[in-house]
């Protein structure tokens, strides 16, 4: 195995980019628009499958309820999905919610909007039409009025590449607006590997270093986020959703293994030795069927007080 290959084989936004000091995932902020997207749709695709399984169908009930007493209901709602990506969100949530639907979609890479403009459902759970438009921004300086006339907020896998700022600006927004905010599978900083091997806990605390880097928060990013909605009036809910792969999701493990060292050995460069051997050994596991990983996420659903007078 060459040396570089923890880090150079890897998808952008399964692990960390090939130039130094740039950040591992999409950038929000001070981005030119040349700026190359930190997230491929190769990951995004490879993806979309272990996302839709792991996110928690428990907070819908408590959505719908609070959606259906939204003032304005009956003339549909408007969703705003912030780092939309491909749009696996709308795919996964337009088919689990009655009544027309107007999604806005949110995202700084062009080409991504366009996927997921034209890959959108068109259709709700009853049947209604569901409607798509797109807003190509910095999801990182939502303010209320940007957010005016928003039924719903959300986001996927975007939590853990925010700082606390951020987070901060993110729940004045939606509990400003008095909108409900879905916020689904940020990282939980917690990886089980079987079998397991003796530097498993070093990998994963190299990774959940990394992704603290240059202020993010990452696994610390869903508890700074209830406090923020909570501390603004919001009744906030939380549920695991884990990445459960095995086998049958093999190519999908390959590339989250080769992020998730490459990572480590980029923040711990002394692993790399140990690093090599580890990586080398899980991907033929893996590859053998052998490997099963349990990616801890969790999903987060902050209930706004509403404005308008609904209850």
């Amino acid at each position: 195995m060459a040396g570089a290959e923890p880090v150079d084989t890897v998808i952008p936004g399964a692990g960390p980019t090939l130039r130094p000091g740039e950040r591992p995932t999409v950038r929000l902020r001070d981005a030119g628009p040349d700026d190359p997207p930190r997230y491929a749709p190769e990951w995004l695709e490879l993806r979309e499958g272990a996302d839709a399984a792991a996110r928690a169908p428990e907070l819908l009930d408590p959505l719908r309820i609070r959606l259906a007493n939204l003032p304005g209901r009956a003339d549909g709602l408007v969703i705003h999905d912030l780092g939309c990506g491909t749009g696996s969100m709308g795919r996964w949530l337009a088919s689990r919610l009655d009544g027309p639907q107007h999604w806005i979609l949110h995202d700084r890479d062009p080409y991504l909007l366009h996927f997921a403009a034209v890959s959108s459902p068109r259709s709700s759970a009853d049947g209604s039409r569901v409607t798509v438009e797109t807003r190509r921004g910095d999801v990182a300086r939502l303010t209320p009025d940007a957010l005016a006339g928003a039924s719903l907020v959300t986001a996927s896998a975007l939590l853990d590449v925010l700082t606390r700022e951020e987070i901060d600006t993110l729940a004045a927004a939606c509990t400003g607006a008095g909108c409900p905010a879905l916020l689904t599978l940020s990282v939980a900083g917690r990886v089980e590997l079987t079998p397991s091997d003796p530097l498993d806990e070093e990998i994963a605390e190299a990774f959940n270093e990394h992704q603290r880097r240059d202020g993010l928060l990452g696994p610390d990013a869903v508890n700074v986020a209830c406090e923020a909605f909570s501390e603004r009036g919001a009744t906030v809910r939380l549920h695991p959703s884990p990445w459960r792969l095995g086998p049958a999701e093999s190519e999908l493990t390959a590339q989250w293994l080769r992020g998730w060292v490459g990572a480590a050995v980029e923040q711990r460069p002394e692993l790399r030795a140990r690093a090599e051997r580890y990586l080398r050994e899980r991907l033929e596991a893996c590859a053998a069927g052998e490997l099963r990983v349990l990616v801890h996420h969790s999903d987060l659903l902050a209930l706004s007080r509403p404005t308008g007078g609904a209850s």
